[in-house]
C-alpha cells in the first residue's frame, strides 16, 4: 500500500473511532489479550528469528534483552490491556465548566488528536501499547517499528488486526508500514492533512531524523540522562538498593540511572559499597577525582561522561559538596526525563521537587519507576520530554486534546 493510500485509510477508521462507545473498545481490546494468551508459543517463535538475527548481528546484549518476548513478557502485555480497559475512556470527558456574567456556560470536553503515527525501535511490546492506548482513546494508528523487530512486529499487528475483525471494527484503525524504505517513512512524515501527531521512540539519532524530516508536530521522546543524588542524610541500605535496581535492573531503558551525585559527607561511606555491589552485576564506574580517591580503578570521568546516556552498564558516579551543586549538575547535564534524591530529610525533598523539573521527580525510589504502567496510567505512549502538550509518561489522556463547547438562552454579542 503506498503512504498516502495507508495514511487515507487510518484518517478513515479514526473518524468511525472516535465516536465508538467504550464497550466496544474494551471488547477489542479484551480480544486481543486472549489472542496473545492463546498464540503465545507462536509469538515466542516468531520474535526468536529476530533474536537470533540480533545475535548473529553482535547487537549489545541490553539491545537483545529489550528485544526478546519470552512469557514474562508476553503476560506484561496482557496485564497492560487488561488495566486499559480498567481505565475511564478519556473521549467525551468534559473536565471544566464555568459560567460567564451573561449566563454562558463554557466547558472543555476531551476528544482524540486523530491520526498519530508512532516510530520506534527494539522493544515489539510498543505495539501492542501504542495500539491499546491509541484504540481507546479513539485515534487511529500508524506503527512503525524497527527493522531489528520485524518477525515480532508483524505478528502482533496480526493479532491486533484479528482482534478488531473479531468485533467488527473498521481494521484500519491501527497501520503498520512494513517496509525499511526511509523515503516511505519521510513521505509520511509530510502529510501534515492526514496525520496529526508524530510519536518516536528510540534512540537520540532517531529522534533527530524524525525532527529533521517531519512536517507534522513531534513529541519528542527525547534521551534519558537520568540522576539519583545521593543526600548527606540518605538511609545507606536504602540508598544502595534504590541505586543498584536503577542502574542493573534494565540497562539499556530510558529510565534507568546514568549519573550518581553523593554528597561529599556521605561518600565515604556509601561508595565503597556502593562500587562493590555494581562491579558485581558489572557494571563499569566512571568517576571524578574525589570518587577516585575513594574508590580505587574507577576510570576517570570525563566533561562529556555528565552529559552521556548509555544505556548499557556504565554509571558515572561524582561527590557533590551539597545539594545546591547537585540541583546545577542536574540543571546543567540532565535531560528533564527522571532524577530523584535519596533522603531522610523532609525539607530536602521538598526542595529537590520544587527546584527540578523534570518530567518525573521522586524521593526515595528507583528512576525505573517512571513509566506509565508503574505510575497507573495502564501503559504508556512514550515518556515525552517536551513540555507541549504533554510531559512525562503518555497515557490514554494525553493522546487527547479539549475543545471548548458551549451552552448558552440565545446570547449575542454587543
Amino acid at each position: 500500500m503506498k503512504p498516502d493510500e495507508l495514511a487515507r485509510v487510518a484518517r478513515e477508521a479514526a473518524q468511525g473511532l472516535a465516536h465508538e462507545p467504550t464497550e466496544k473498545k474494551n471488547r477489542v481490546l479484551s480480544a486481543l489479550e486472549s489472542l496473545l494468551l492463546e498464540r503465545k508459543a507462536w509469538l515466542i517463535a516468531e520474535n526468536e528469528k529476530d533474536v537470533r538475527e540480533a545475535e548473529k548481528d553482535q547487537m549489545p546484549s541490553a539491545l537483545v534483552d529489550r528485544l526478546r518476548i519470552d512469557d514474562k513478557v508476553v503476560n506484561e502485555m496482557a496485564a497492560s490491556l487488561r488495566d486499559v480497559i480498567q481505565l475511564q475512556d478519556p473521549v467525551g470527558e468534559i473536565v471544566k465548566l464555568w459560567k460567564r456574567p451573561n449566563g454562558l456556560l463554557v466547558g472543555r470536553m476531551r476528544i482524540p488528536i486523530g491520526v498519530i503515527c508512532i516510530i520506534y525501535e527494539s522493544r515489539p511490546n510498543v505495539t501492542v501499547d501504542a495500539f491499546s492506548l491509541c484504540f481507546k482513546s479513539g485515534n487511529g494508528a500508524i506503527l512503525k517499528g524497527g527493522k531489528e523487530a520485524a518477525n515480532s512486529n508483524k505478528a502482533l499487528f496480526g493479532l491486533t488486526r484479528e482482534a478488531l475483525v473479531r468485533e467488527g471494527m473498521h481494521t484500519g484503525a491501527v497501520q503498520l508500514v512494513e517496509t525499511s524504505d526511509r523515503a516511505y517513512l519521510y513521505e509520511l512524515l509530510r502529510m501534515t492533512d492526514i496525520i496529526d501527531l508524530v510519536i518516536p521512540r528510540g534512540g537520540e539519532s532517531l529522534i533527530r531524523s524524525v525532527v529533521e524530516h517531519s512536517r507534522v508536530p513531534v513529541l519528542k521522546h527525547y534521551k534519558g540522562v537520568c540522576t539519583i543524588y545521593v543526600d548527606e542524610s540518605a538511609d545507606t541500605a536504602q540508598a544502595l538498593e534504590v541505586c543498584l535496581n536503577a542502574k542493573v535492573q534494565k540497562p539499556a531503558t530510558c529510565n534507568a540511572v546514568e549519573t550518581l551525585l553523593v554528597h561529599r559527607a556521605k561518600a565515604s561511606e556509601f561508595l565503597p559499597r556502593m562500587a562493590e555491589l555494581l562491579r558485581q552485576k558489572g557494571v563499569t564506574i566512571k568517576g571524578c577525582e574525589k570518587v577516585d580517591r575513594i574508590i580505587p580503578d574507577v576510570d576517570p570521568a570525563s566533561e562529556q561522561d555528565w552529559y552521556e546516556e548509555y544505556l548499557d552498564l556504565v554509571v558515572a558516579v561524582k561527590v557533590v559538596e551539597d545539594m545546591d551543586e547537585a540541583i546545577r549538575h542536574i540543571k546543567k547535564y540532565g535531560s528533564e526525563h527522571t532524577d530523584a534524591i535519596m533522603t531522610t530529610d523532609y525539607n530536602n525533598a521538598w526542595r529537590f521537587l520544587r527546584e527540578v523539573n523534570s518530567s518525573l521527580v521522586l524521593v526515595n525510589a528507583s528512576t525505573r519507576l517512571n513509566d506509565g504502567f508503574q505510575l497507573g496510567l495502564g501503559a504508556e505512549m512514550g515518556i515525552s520530554t517536551t513540555r507541549l502538550h504533554a510531559f512525562g509518561p503518555m497515557g490514554l489522556e494525553e493522546l487527547t486534546v479539549t475543545k471548548f463547547i458551549a451552552f448558552g438562552e440565545g446570547q449575542l454579542r454587543s
